[in-house]
């Protein structure tokens, strides 16, 4: 577990709620292109919009459908410690592989705050965990320091690195070895952080070219860095144009483009402003998704 390439997988909507035979097809597509592991019910997914019921509807169907052939792991952290612990125990209940937490958003712990936050976590529930940190969204970040307390702790197994420092992810590689899985948190360092030890990503463009991405990641796992580099800056431009707006809009917004009729974001997000999506489509067509 905590290997390859791991999706962080869009939500399908309609325009009254969840479209369940369309996630259920995006389950398949991954589960055939080879994919493994997805990671739903994160920012990429939009989980800020959902309802409850939703959330838990959305897990309990790709578990369903994806039947044991790729890792899921959902997000399950919030801002509350309790509220977290009780979501982590429902998508055990579920049937989940492990479960992804986000460092507190908003209300900024310290670092002791966040030890003893996943610690909470990982007393109350066994299941493999693999901590999410993302200072943009979150406002804090957990240090290195703080990486190699929490690697005392079994249940923490894994830590999604989206600090963009690559001395970061360097930093908790010397401090807890093996012990901890780093995973890119950015598909734009998949390479850099895999060439210093990472694991491989929790990756946005995985949604619409998951072969490219695991062939990316299967390069560096074989040592081939001339073969890596080559898919790297292949995927390069079509990694930064899903980024030519806040994630997931392009994302959402190139699938569609592709024929996969997910919908629109979910407010606050609007669909892609039309010149940011006239620079996608060139993008697009260059790599010939189009």
């Amino acid at each position: 577990m905590f290997k390859g390439l791991y999706v962080a997988l869009v939500t399908p909507f309609t325009e009254t709620g969840l479209d369940e035979g369309k996630l259920r097809e995006l389950v398949r597509f991954h589960v055939e292109s080879g994919t493994h592991g997805l990671v739903p019910c994160g920012t990429t997914g939009e989980n800020p919009t959902f309802t409850w019921d939703e959330h838990f509807r959305i897990i309990e169907i790709i578990v369903e459908e994806a039947k044991g052939k790729l890792d899921i792991v959902p997000g399950a952290g919030t801002n509350s410690t309790w509220k977290t612990i009780e979501n982590v125990k429902k998508a055990k209940d579920l049937g989940v592989d492990a479960v992804m937490v986000i460092a507190p958003y908003y209300n900024k712990p310290t670092q002791d705050g966040l030890y003893a936050h996943f610690e909470a976590i990982a007393n109350t529930v066994d299941i493999p965990m693999m901590i999410y940190n993302i200072p943009g969204r979150t406002s804090v970040n957990i240090l290195p320091a703080t990486f190699g307390r929490l690697v005392n702790i079994p249940q923490v197994q894994a830590v999604k690195e989206a600090t963009g420092d690559l001395g970061q992810a360097s930093s908790i590689k010397e401090l807890c070895g093996d012990r901890i899985a780093v995973m890119a948190g950015d598909d734009a360092l998949t390479l850099p952080i895999m060439s210093v030890g990472g694991t491989g990503v929790v990756s946005v463009v995985g949604n619409i070219v998951p072969k490219d991405m695991i062939a990316l990641v299967d390069a560096v796992q074989r040592h081939d860095m001339h073969e890596a580099r080559r898919w790297h800056y292949k995927l390069y431009p079509l990694i930064q144009s899903m980024f030519f707006e806040t994630n997931p809009i392009p994302v959402k917004e190139a699938m569609n483009l592709m024929g996969w009729n997910l919908g629109k974001p979910r407010l606050p997000m609007v669909p892609m402003s039309q010149g940011a999506k006239e620079r996608m489509k060139k993008v697009m067509e260059a790599y010939g998704l189009l």
